[in-house]
């Protein structure tokens, strides 16, 4: 272990909420800002038309397993029967998303999580049983798909010996949101500056380390950019 990186503070409550996953929440949004051009939001039939384009060969009556590597491992909001550590091989999570709302402002906009192409990916799967799938993705739509900001793609997941089939969410290159390969100066001032109502971008860097502790990955680059974001000066 090494202890220069290792993150010996408490989990961040970072306010995201199921309670708050809501069409009426949504519609909110959309009327503060969907002619303002600071965020896109999609309407409910655009997410639900997404939803059954990406579950079209999932088999009726078979359970489904979401691959999380960023606050779906923490605070999914959805619920799920079982989870597993696992890794996925062809994606690598990167800060790529910036954020305008929730853990940022549009005029300081913070850094999210993408998967981007190449290399491999830690992170957990969690198992929808079959008889939750349709009202439990609604909510992972709501969640992850809110802006159009990912591409949801299946995944082989291997953990604990085994292999499954998993959905996840890839960066959406052709987005107005995707930052690509954001320099890292750029990156760790925004993820220890920005804020917004879900909280500091910084804590959700927090979150993620500490959650790759636990998985036993206690080095990497998320614990370096850490380290970089805990020792920023204004």
């Amino acid at each position: 272990m090494n202890t220069d990186t290792r993150v010996a503070r408490r989990f961040v409550d970072d306010g995201l909420r199921r309670e708050e996953l809501t069409e009426e929440r949504i519609a909110e949004l959309i009327r503060e800002y969907g002619n303002s051009g600071v965020m896109q939001i999609l309407t409910e039939a655009e997410r639900d038309a997404n939803r059954a384009a990406a579950l079209a060969d999932h088999p009726a009556g078979q359970d489904l397993w979401v691959f999380g590597y960023g606050s779906l491992m923490w605070n999914p909001a959805f619920h799920h029967s079982e989870t597993r550590s696992a890794r996925i091989y062809g994606y690598h999570r990167r800060f790529c998303m910036w954020m305008p709302l929730g853990r940022g402002t549009p005029e300081r906009p913070g850094l999210t999580l993408g998967l981007q192409q190449g290399g491999s990916c830690h992170g957990l799967v969690l198992r929808i049983p079959s008889h939750q799938v349709d009202a439990e993705t609604r909510i992972v739509w709501r969640r992850e798909m809110i802006s159009g900001g990912y591409s949801p793609v299946w995944v082989r997941a291997r953990c604990e010996g085994d292999t499954v089939r998993a959905l996840t969410f890839v960066a959406n290159p052709a987005h107005r949101r995707f930052g690509g390969k954001v320099p890292l100066r750029e990156a760790v001032k925004a993820i220890a500056t920005a804020e917004g109502r879900l909280g500091r971008c910084r804590d959700y860097l927090h979150n993620l380390v500490l959650h790759l502790d636990d998985l036993g990955l206690a080095d990497g680059q998320m614990h370096r950019l850490y380290k970089l974001v805990e020792n920023h000066s204004p």
